[in-house]
């Protein structure tokens, strides 16, 4: 039975939970992880005074349900383990976590999956601006792990991101991929302004209709790729949906950005 958190909460101003992972209160009783120490704005809460708990935190996972469109930092920095959300997210959902999964059945915020070191995040919805990306100042974003979003996404998805896998359902807004150091990323919908600015390397797929691309970016070849093919058929096999057009497609792809050196690519629907 997992640990079951029910949100009670009555208000507009921000609730985060950092640090309230099924790593971290393995072992606990429910009356300590009531007493948790989270945020209201800035001021100091108990997990209590927003969330009714029950159920068993020995085994590993959390069930949260409620509106938690105002709840934030949810899975920050897990390790192990695994979190379903029955209902809206807040923004840093699985920030920095380091393994374990995370399933949203709604939307969620900004900074989904921030500078992520392991682990699988798939939101059922759509997600806000900057999912897996880079926060402000770092030299890196996203280095490992999975994120999977079946709807659109706001701008910056992938900044700065070193390695994983991040996937989108729908849409994506401007500059997906701006400043990639390395990586998969591949958007099934349409895509904004601006793809691939300042990328290093790695691979951005971009299938729906194809968005102007900078000067900065060569034609290469038309091409059948196999390890596409091998990308699209491992996101089915994490439950994502892939339409069968895109396991036969031809592609087009095309090198950049030369401004930084021209060792990555932008792979389009031919």
């Amino acid at each position: 039975m997992a640990l079951k958190l029910s949100y009670t909460g009555q208000t507009s101003i921000p609730v985060e939970i950092e640090g309230l992972t099924p790593d971290k209160v393995r072992g606990q009783s429910l009356a300590e992880i009531e007493r948790f120490e989270i945020f209201h704005g800035n001021r100091k809460a108990a997990l209590a005074d927003f969330f009714d708990v029950s159920g068993e935190p020995g085994d590993g996972c959390f069930q949260l349900e409620g509106d938690l469109a105002g709840v934030h930092w949810i899975g920050a920095g897990m390790v192990e383990g695994q979190i379903r959300i029955e209902g809206h997210a807040g923004r840093h959902l699985g920030s920095e976590m380091r393994g374990g999964t995370i399933h949203c059945h709604g939307d969620a915020g900004g900074w989904a999956g921030a500078e992520m070191r392991g682990g699988l995040i798939h939101i059922h919805g759509s997600a806000g601006h900057l999912v897996g990306a880079a926060y402000r100042g770092s030299a890196r974003g996203m280095t490992a792990g999975v994120i999977l979003v079946d709807g659109d996404v706001g701008n910056e998805l992938g900044h700065t991101m070193r390695r994983g896998l991040i996937a989108v359902g729908g849409a994506c807004g401007d500059m997906v991929g701006f400043n990639m150091i390395a990586g998969n990323l591949y958007v099934l919908g349409s895509a904004g302004i601006r793809p691939g600015a300042g990328m290093r390397r790695g691979t951005i797929g971009l299938f729906g209709d194809e968005p102007p691309l900078l000067l900065t970016f060569r034609r290469g070849t038309t091409y059948q790729p196999l390890y596409l093919r091998l990308a699209l058929l491992q996101l089915r096999q994490h439950g994502f949906a892939v339409d069968d057009q895109l396991l036969d497609a031809s592609y087009v792809n095309y090198h950049g950005d030369f401004l930084e050196g021209g060792r990555g690519e932008i792979v389009v629907r031919a």
